[in-house]
C-alpha cells in the first residue's frame, strides 16, 4: 500500500521543480540596484511544500530557515561556515527582537488570562447569556461574524478574543473547529484594515503618506485611505462571503467534509487533529466550585478592550488634542486622527493584556469564589498552552529574516512589475502582495514593501497623475497582503487564529485556503479589472455579490447529492 507521504511527496517535488526552473529563467541580475537571484524563492517554498506535505509545521520552518542561511553563503560569497551560522542567527535575531517579544508577552497574557475566565466560569456566563441569541448552528456563527465585527480595534485582540469566547458556543452545536477558525481569521484582518479607527490604519496611512510625500502627491495618507476605500473589493467581499456562507449553511472543499464530520459524528476536531493550545488548555472546563457570572468574563475582557482604546488615545496624542478640543473623545475624526498616530500599538496591546490578566484574577476571586492554587494551576495551563505557538512564530519570524536577506520580496517584485497594460497592473499587484504575503506570511512588511515599489509604476500608467489607476493599485496592495496572509501557512494571524480557535494548524490552512481563494477571484475578476476599465464601483460590488450568491445557490442545488446524509444530520442542531 503506498503511503500517503510518498504520493504528497511525488505530487509536490515536480512541482516544487517547475517553479524553480520558471523562476530561474525568468529572474532578471538586478532590480532597482539590488542583486536578485531565483533561489531566493527556495526557503520559503520549502516550508510550504514541507508543512503540507508532513503536516509538521516546527520541522518544515526548521529546515527552510537552516535552507535560507546556506543559501546567503551563495548570495553574499563566503564560506559555508558562515552560511550554517547564519540559519541559527535568523532564529536568534527573532527571538531577541523588542517586538516579537512583545508578541510572544501578549500571547502568553491573552491565553493565561482566557484559561482563568474558563476555570473561573465566566465564558460559561457568556455561553448561558449569548444562549438566547445563539440557539443554534447558523446563529452561534453570525454572532461569532458580529463580535469579529464589533471588536476592529486590532486583529490580534480579535483573533484572540473573539476565537476564545466563542469557541465553547460552537462546540455545543457542533460546529468544527476548522469553521470557527475561518469565521475568526476571516473578520479579523479584514475589518481592522478596512475600520476608520485601528492600529492597522496608522500603519497604512503613514506609508500612504510617505509616498505621496515622496512622489509630489498633493493628499495627505488619510485623504489616500478614503479615496481607495471604495476599492477594497477583497476585504468587503470576504466579509460578505462570510456571511453569506453562514446563511446558506452551506460549505465546499475541504470544509464542507470537516463540518459535516463535526455535524454526523460530533466531532469538532479531527480524529487526527493536534489542536495549536496544550490539550488540557483546548478542553478547559469551569472549576466544580466556581460561581459562574458573566462579570467574570465581561470585565476582563471589556477591561482589554477599553486599555487598547485608551492605550491608543493616550499614545497617539490624544491628551494635547483634549487640551485644544474638550469635545474630543466624542469626535470620530479626533478619534481616527489621534490613533493613527499611535508609534507603539503592541506596547499597548502588551499593556492591555496585563490590565485584563490581573482583572480576571481578581473576578476569579471576588466573583467566583475560586481558590489562589486553582487560579495559579490556570495561570500555568496558559503558559504550557503557548509553548507551541511561540516556536511556530519564532520559526516564522526566522523565516522572513532568510527572505529578507536574499530579498526575496525584489525577486518577486522584479519579475512581474514590467510592460504590463495599464488596467492590468492592480491585478498583477493584487497577485504579487498575495504571492509575497504567503511566502513571507507578513502583510505588514508586504505593504511596506509593495507601496513605495507599486505607486510609481501606477502614477506613470495614470499619465503621471494620481488618478485611477493609482488608487485601485493602493488598494490591491492592501488587500492582496490580506489575502495572502489568509492562504499563508506562515502568517502570524492564521497561527494565532488557530491558537485562539484550538484549531489544527495545517486543518485551518487547508480548509480556509479555498474559501480565500475563491474571494480573491470574485474580487479580481468583478472587481480590480472592471473598474480599473472604468466601470463604478457600486456596479462591481453588486456583480461580485450575484456570482457570489449564484455560487451558493449551485451548490446547494448539489448539495444533497454530495453529502446525502448532510441536510439530515443538520436538522438535529439546527
Amino acid at each position: 500500500m503506498t503511503s500517503p507521504l510518498l504520493i504528497k511527496s511525488l505530487i509536490a517535488l515536480p512541482i516544487l521543480m517547475l517553479l524553480c526552473a520558471v523562476s530561474a529563467v525568468a529572474a532578471p541580475s538586478h532590480f532597482n540596484d539590488i542583486p536578485v537571484v531565483w533561489y531566493s524563492v527556495l526557503p520559503p517554498l520549502i516550508a510550504i511544500m514541507l508543512a503540507l506535505i508532513t503536516r509538521r509545521i516546527i520541522l518544515s520552518l526548521f529546515i527552510s530557515i537552516i535552507i535560507g542561511g546556506l543559501l546567503t553563503s551563495v548570495y553574499y560569497d563566503t564560506s559555508l561556515l558562515s552560511g550554517a551560522v547564519a540559519g541559527p542567527e535568523f532564529i536568534w535575531k527573532s527571538v531577541t527582537d523588542l517586538w516579537n517579544l512583545q508578541v510572544v508577552v501578549f500571547l502568553v497574557l491573552v491565553l493565561s488570562m482566557i484559561a482563568i475566565i474558563i476555570t473561573a466560569g465566566g465564558l460559561q456566563g457568556v455561553i448561558a447569556w449569548l444562549s438566547r441569541y445563539a440557539k443554534n448552528r447558523r446563529s452561534s456563527q453570525i454572532v461569532t461574524a458580529l463580535m469579529g465585527v464589533l471588536i476592529f480595534i486590532d486583529d490580534y485582540a480579535n483573533t484572540m478574543i473573539v476565537g476564545s469566547a466563542m469557541r465553547p458556543m460552537t462546540d455545543r452545536y457542533n460546529i468544527s473547529r476548522e469553521k470557527l477558525a475561518f469565521i475568526v481569521d476571516s473578520t479579523s484582518a479584514p475589518i481592522s484594515g478596512i475600520a476608520f479607527i485601528s492600529t492597522w490604519i496608522g500603519y497604512e496611512v503613514g506609508q500612504f503618506g510617505k509616498v505621496a510625500q515622496t512622489m509630489g502627491i498633493d493628499r495627505d495618507g488619510y485623504s489616500i485611505f478614503f479615496d481607495i476605500f471604495t476599492f477594497r473589493f477583497y476585504c468587503l467581499l470576504m466579509l460578505v462571503f462570510v456571511f453569506v456562507n453562514i446563511l446558506s449553511r452551506l460549505e465546499f472543499g475541504p470544509m464542507a467534509k470537516a463540518e459535516y464530520r463535526a455535524i454526523t459524528r460530533g466531532q469538532v476536531s479531527a480524529p487526527d487533529g493536534k489542536p495549536m493550545t496544550a490539550r488540557g488548555f483546548a478542553e478547559a472546563a469551569p472549576d466544580t466550585s466556581a460561581r459562574v457570572h458573566i462579570l467574570t468574563a465581561i470585565i476582563p475582557l471589556g477591561g482589554l478592550f477599553l486599555y487598547l482604546l485608551g492605550g491608543l488615545w493616550i499614545d497617539g496624542g490624544g491628551l494635547h488634542v483634549l487640551q485644544q478640543q474638550p469635545f474630543a473623545l466624542f469626535s470620530f475624526t479626533a478619534w481616527r486622527d489621534v490613533i493613527s498616530q499611535s508609534q507603539n500599538n503592541i506596547s499597548v496591546l502588551v499593556q492591555g493584556s496585563a490590565v485584563g490578566i490581573l482583572l480576571a484574577i481578581g473576578c476569579a476571586r471576588a466573583i467566583s469564589h475560586i481558590s489562589w492554587q486553582k487560579i495559579g494551576k490556570a495561570f500555568f495551563s496558559g503558559l504550557r498552552a503557548a509553548r507551541l505557538p511561540i516556536v511556530i512564530l519564532i520559526m516564522a519570524w526566522s523565516l522572513k529574516g532568510a527572505a529578507d536577506a536574499l530579498h526575496t520580496d525584489a525577486f518577486l517584485v522584479s519579475i512581474l512589475s514590467d510592460g504590463l497594460p495599464a488596467f492590468t497592473f492592480p491585478i498583477i499587484i493584487f497577485l504579487l502582495a498575495g504571492i509575497t504575503a504567503i511566502a513571507t506570511g507578513t502583510s505588514w512588511g508586504t505593504m511596506a514593501i509593495l507601496i513605495p515599489i507599486s505607486a510609481p509604476i501606477a502614477l506613470q500608467l495614470d499619465g503621471g497623475t494620481y488618478g485611477l489607476i493609482t488608487m485601485i493599485t493602493l488598494a490591491a496592495v492592501l488587500d492582496g497582503s490580506i489575502f495572502g496572509d489568509h492562504c499563508s501557512p506562515l502568517s502570524d494571524t492564521t497561527i494565532m487564529s488557530a491558537i485562539a480557535t484550538s484549531c489544527d494548524y495545517t486543518h485551518h490552512v487547508k480548509t480556509q485556503f479555498p474559501y480565500a481563494l475563491l474571494v480573491g477571484t470574485v474580487a479580481i475578476g468583478f472587481g480590480y479589472l472592471p473598474t480599473a476599465l472604468g466601470l463604478p464601483g457600486w456596479i462591481a460590488y453588486l456583480l461580485a455579490a450575484l456570482i457570489m450568491i449564484g455560487i451558493f445557490i449551485t451548490l446547494g442545488r448539489r448539495k444533497s447529492r454530495q453529502f446525502p446524509l448532510f441536510s439530515k444530520a443538520k436538522s438535529k442542531t439546527t
